[in-house]
């Protein structure tokens, strides 16, 4: 079962038919992340096929990860499977089994 987990804390955790997979990166479907550990950030960039992204800080026992979550609330059309789904880094260890 593919999982996020920073710090000893599981923030995202999805059968594996309900993740996508897209560029080396697991997406996790909105309602399997756990928002408890997720904090708005400024920061945006833009993909050329997916669209902009908007990221998240990911906050554990006070420990901030900065922009470790991204999501695409709006997608172009190739990347329409992803809209709303959360993908990690910067540290998060991500399990795709």
């Amino acid at each position: 079962m593919p999982r996020a987990i920073w710090n000893g804390t599981v923030l995202a955790e999805a059968a594996a038919n309900a993740v996508q997979r897209v560029e080396g990166n697991v997406y996790f479907p909105p309602e399997a992340v756990d928002r408890t550990y997720l904090r708005e950030s400024q920061t945006h960039t833009v993909c050329p096929w997916k669209g902009t992204a908007s990221y998240y800080d990911v906050v554990v026992d006070g420990e901030v990860n900065r922009d470790a979550a991204w999501y695409y609330p709006v997608t172009k059309t190739a990347a329409e499977h992803i809209a709303g789904h959360v993908a990690f880094w910067k540290g998060v260890q991500v399990d795709d089994d």
